[in-house]
């Protein structure tokens, strides 16, 4: 349902129910709750009507129609209950007569069952009230069996629910204590981070101060300025084929002197052979 409240609460395990002004609080609740429900005449209507013709009877329907209708209840008749004459314009009507006598015949009839069922209440009234006291004491007993079992179900499932919240609040006191461990070290991280920032900061300063002035060589353009780079890159290369070709110059004398002093000594064997 859209209008579905889920109740969140904890009882065995939230205290604070006893402090000052929770309970004026609660009332103030209810009583917003109470100022904002606006029951209408037909709040029912959404739920489907209850079949009760089944349990109708005939004189439980007439009786309906008559409550329906607004009529008067019928007084209770206690005709059957007097013997009356016949009326005095009917006296010598044989019908009249007639009728009477079986009225006082039906009270007649009516007083021998009366009498009879008191014989029999004295014959086997006290039989019959021992019965009932013995099914009166087996239902008793049955229902006190049930009430028992409701009983200790209620018990179960309030032990259950408690230990469920019991469980619930242990493990809602754990997190309740790691996010506060969080938000504490989260506060402590963010104290050393403006702490390194104003040290950043101050020696930035610090340097700024020091430092000396940085002065830059003027730039006439763009083209200036790479041929000035492109005339140094070639300075630097003839300068190091200049020291490539000084040692090659240097050792040349020391590669020839063997071959001169090995054709001097040919020379002085071609003349000894002579």
């Amino acid at each position: 349902m859209a209008d579905e409240v889920i109740v969140d609460a904890l009882p065995y395990i939230d205290h604070g129910y006893d402090d000052v002004g929770v309970r004026e609080s609660a009332l103030a609740m209810v009583e917003e709750e109470c100022r904002r429900y606006r029951p209408t005449k037909n709040y029912l209507d959404h739920l489907p009507l209850p079949a009760s013709s089944p349990f109708e009877t005939p004189l439980m329907i007439n009786e309906f129609e008559r409550i329906q209708n607004r009529l008067p209840m019928e007084t209770l008749s206690m005709k059957r209950y007097e013997l009356p004459p016949p009326p005095s314009g009917k006296l010598s009507e044989v019908s009249a007569w007639q009728e009477s006598i079986e009225n006082s015949m039906a009270q007649l009839e009516h007083q021998w069952v009366r009498s009879l069922n008191l014989e029999l209440m004295l014959d086997y009234g006290t039989e019959a009230w021992k019965s009932y006291l013995e099914v009166f004491t087996a239902m008793q007993a049955k229902a006190q069996l049930q009430l028992q079992q409701l009983k200790k179900d209620m018990q179960d499932i309030n032990w259950q629910r408690k230990q469920a919240q019991t469980q619930a609040g242990e493990k809602l006191r754990a997190l309740e204590a790691h996010w506060v461990l969080l938000v504490s070290k989260n506060y402590e991280i963010e104290t050393e981070c403006v702490e390194l920032e104003k040290v950043i900061k101050a020696a930035r300063e610090k340097l700024a101060q020091l430092a000396p002035p940085i002065v830059e060589p003027e730039q006439t353009n763009g083209h200036a300025t790479k041929e000035e780079e492109s005339k140094a890159h070639d300075s630097n290369i003839d300068m190091k084929e200049e020291e490539q070709e000084e040692p090659s110059a240097v050792e040349a004398p020391s590669v020839e002197a063997p071959a001169m002093e090995s054709t001097n000594q040919d020379e002085g064997e071609g003349s000894n052979d002579s």
